[in-house]
């Protein structure tokens, strides 16, 4: 079976012509499926019943499955099992005034940074486009409340699965499709300089809110706790960003996780601050207070430290706020609810194999 949410308009309507339906037809389908979340051809009463029989035998709608959700008072995860059997997280954050909605965009991840339970098993392999989508679309059909924002900080590295990236996030910003602002679309990557250079001359994704994980000023322990820079120097990476195409209005957040006796010094605040130069109104920081994980050596700062840290960028003149990460209680930091079932599941079947299904 082929997955409806795969598609885009353009495609769906050369597809479908294969199939002996007229091209508007797409258009009616779409609207069933971002519109009014209907999962089911039978119900798409504006079109015929011939063509909802044929449709119903080439198309399906989830290529996911809800494993497992646990909620908590700022943040629900959702853990989805693809068809070939691996576990996916999706995090719904509950904002003040808005839902954010946290999709993953790859299974593992091939980065490796230290402090991520993510890059614990490695890459296993890309999402597809139509997996990405199911994400907003079954957690959207569970939630009353809009989805307004969606953020690519779940499992694996954004841009390293680009055109499956960029194909779900079309679906997400077209009048066809889930209609989401592209200001509320935001692309987190580890800053793959290639890729952010392809990026920047692609018209479509420099629209999209950008946020680049820096962590340390220093090339030498950035390289400690993200491999991915000894080929992506922070010296280049800084280059490209300095450089990037942005709408008017626009800035580049710079992501950075605080970790105690790591990274949290007064005097790393102060060289973050020299890194962005006389660059200061083109990025803002946010300083993310490490997430602890039972698995990981690493802990987080005690706060007078975190706000200490946020002052010195704010002395310099640097925009820089303190999110702290929500969902703690349901395992929010990315990989940590997979992991957990990962390691629930392979001690069952060495305990009691009956349950380890």
């Amino acid at each position: 079976m082929e997955f409806i949410t795969g598609y885009t308009l353009e495609e769906l309507k050369e597809r479908i012509t294969g199939l002996g339906l007229e091209p508007y037809r797409a258009n009616q389908i779409l609207s069933w499926v971002y519109k009014k979340l209907t999962t089911d051809f039978n119900l798409m009463t504006d079109l015929p019943k011939k063509a909802r029989e044929d449709l119903s035998k080439v198309f399906s709608f989830h290529p996911l499955r809800l494993e497992d959700r646990v909620e908590a008072p700022d943040a629900t995860k959702f853990l989805f099992r693809t068809q070939d059997g691996h576990l996916v997280e999706t995090v719904l954050i509950k904002e003040r005034d808005h839902l954010t909605l946290c999709v993953s965009s790859q299974i593992g991840c091939a980065v490796g940074c230290t402090f991520c339970a993510t890059a614990m098993d490695g890459l296993i392999r890309n999402l597809t486009a139509a997996e990405i989508v199911d994400q907003f679309l079954q957690v959207q059909q569970v939630t009353e409340e809009r989805i307004r924002n969606v953020v690519f900080m779940g499992m694996g590295e954004p841009l390293a699965n680009y055109d499956n990236v960029r194909k779900a996030s079309q679906i997400m910003v077209s009048p066809w499709g889930l209609d989401l602002s592209k200001r509320r679309v935001t692309i987190s990557t580890s800053g793959i300089v290639s890729q952010l250079k392809r990026m920047a001359r692609d018209p479509f994704m420099r629209e999209l809110n950008l946020a680049v994980s820096i962590n340390s000023p220093r090339q030498d322990l950035r390289e400690e706790l993200m491999p991915l820079t000894k080929t992506n120097t922070l010296k280049e990476l800084m280059e490209v960003l300095k450089n990037f195409p942005l709408p008017r209005y626009r800035r580049i957040t710079l992501e950075y996780i605080l970790i105690k006796d790591v990274n949290d010094s007064v005097k790393e605040a102060r060289q973050l601050a020299k890194l962005i130069g006389p660059y200061k109104k083109k990025f803002k920081v946010n300083l993310i207070p490490y997430n602890p994980d039972p698995n990981l050596p690493y802990e987080r700062p005690p706060l007078e430290r975190i706000l200490s840290f946020q002052r010195e960028l704010w002395d310099r003149g640097v925009s820089t706020f303190v999110r702290f990460s929500k969902g703690a209680d349901v395992f929010g930091a990315c990989g940590q609810l997979r992991s957990r079932r990962v390691m629930l599941k392979s001690h069952l079947h060495e305990t009691h194999p009956e349950m380890a299904r």
